[in-house]
């Protein structure tokens, strides 16, 4: 009889289940190793509560032009999506598709435990509308430290690029490629921002990549110092660059082929899945001698205007998101720096503890500009800055003419 009534309560408890479980439909662009443990990490939060979960990932180094307003206004539109331009929210909100999330994470107390940094991120016109999920800076380096010391330089004590340039020629002649660089436009035109918050400073930076570009600082000191810099990164490219990918350039730093490596730090996950560990096997510093880093923010939105089931399918999607276990985990997997302050301190690795001394002066961080740019605007520098690199005989004048007309055309 017991067993009985045991197997009965069972099978209530699955129905249950099945009749609260939502499938929740999620776009993203992450495909390499760490980036799926990541997410799996999440997933396996999901359908803890009973939820399913079905992918649409388009990987961003593609070039597909799927993109989220395709899928909108195609009639097959996300649940959950991977998404930072503040544009975007406002045309869902346009279109009554909009899900700010200000009052849930205030009663769950997730705002107060965010970095200043963070609630800016994901604020669209005073409103929460961003989940956040994990802290980059776009432009940290980071370094094999028996390469290193084979070589007979010491990256940490570099105080400026000059200085980091000068060490490359000790690099070769022990036998290495001082910096691994993947040639492809997105990873040139991050690289591009980190150098322009690096040399130029936030006021530059803002002045190039805010809401409200200032055309003035086109064509300035610190734009043409930013375009010789990275003429001179160009140059030190090694010949199997172009088009590699950035985690493939990342396994040349970590297996001893290069001594580093200038790129968003969730290459660092790419060393803990091959077992590295920070401090020991590799180490990690901001771009010598910066002035400004690039902080990214990575993101989820949720869609509005969607039934009760799916709303509240949508708001655990957030609640398991910023967890703080949840978070230390993700970060683990991912290469990461937790978003809450309040997620296990023994979660942070050497490359987290740096990330978080860089971060604690805000005066010396800026937004990724994917979270406050034009997007068009923003692909226009990318398209210039990619075939001046492309291009060795494309001259700093000639990049800054292109760049002017490109803002007459799009924002004059």
């Amino acid at each position: 009889m017991l067993k009985s009534i045991l197997g009965g309560v069972t099978a209530a408890l699955m129905l249950s289940s099945a009749a609260n479980a939502t499938d929740l439909v999620v776009y993203h662009s992450w495909s390499s190793g760490p980036e799926v443990a990541a997410l799996n990490v999440i997933k396996d939060g999901i359908e803890a509560k009973g939820h399913t979960w079905t992918d649409i990932a388009i990987p961003h180094d593609t070039g597909s032009n799927v993109n989220l307003m395709n899928l909108v206004t195609g009639g097959t539109p996300p649940n959950v999506f991977m998404e930072s331009n503040p544009g975007v929210f406002r045309d869902l909100a346009g279109m009554g598709l909009g899900r700010p999330i200000t009052e849930f994470f205030e009663e769950t107390g997730v705002t107060a435990n965010l970095p200043e940094s963070v609630v800016t991120s994901i604020t669209v016109d005073g409103e929460i509308v961003k989940v956040p999920t994990a802290i980059h800076i776009d432009g940290m380096a980071y370094y094999n430290m028996e390469v290193a010391a084979a070589a007979g330089v010491d990256p940490a004590s570099w105080d400026s690029l000059d200085a980091m340039f000068a060490d490359f020629q000790k690099v070769r002649d022990a036998g290495y490629v001082p910096v691994a660089i993947g040639g492809q436009q997105w990873q040139v035109g991050y690289l591009t921002h980190a150098l322009a918050a690096a040399t130029g400073g936030a006021d530059f930076y803002n002045a190039i990549y805010s809401g409200e570009p200032d055309p003035a600082a086109i064509d300035s000191a610190e734009m043409r110092t930013l375009l010789e810099t990275l003429r001179r990164f160009q140059q030190e490219a090694d010949e199997g660059s172009a088009n590699r990918e950035w985690n493939v350039t990342t396994n040349m730093v970590i297996t001893g082929q290069a001594l580093m490596q200038i790129h968003g730090d969730w290459m660092k996950g790419e060393w803990t899945a091959a077992g590295k560990t920070a401090g020991t096997d590799f180490g990690c510093i901001q771009i010598p001698g910066a002035e400004a880093v690039v902080v990214t923010v990575d993101s989820w939105g949720l869609l509005g205007g969607q039934s009760e089931e799916l709303d509240q399918a949508e708001l655990d999607f957030a609640s398991v998101v910023v967890d703080p276990m949840v978070q230390a985990d993700f970060a683990s997997a991912k290469g990461s720096t937790p978003v809450r302050l309040d997620s296990p301190e023994d979660s942070l690795d050497a490359c987290s503890v740096e990330v978080l001394h860089i971060l604690a002066d805000p005066s010396h961080q800026v937004q990724n500009p994917h979270s406050m740019a034009d997007a068009d605007w923003q692909n226009s520098i990318w398209d210039v800055v990619f075939n001046f690199w492309s291009d060795p005989s494309m001259s700093v004048d000639d990049a800054i003419a292109q760049i002017q007309d490109n803002y007459e055309t799009i924002l004059g």
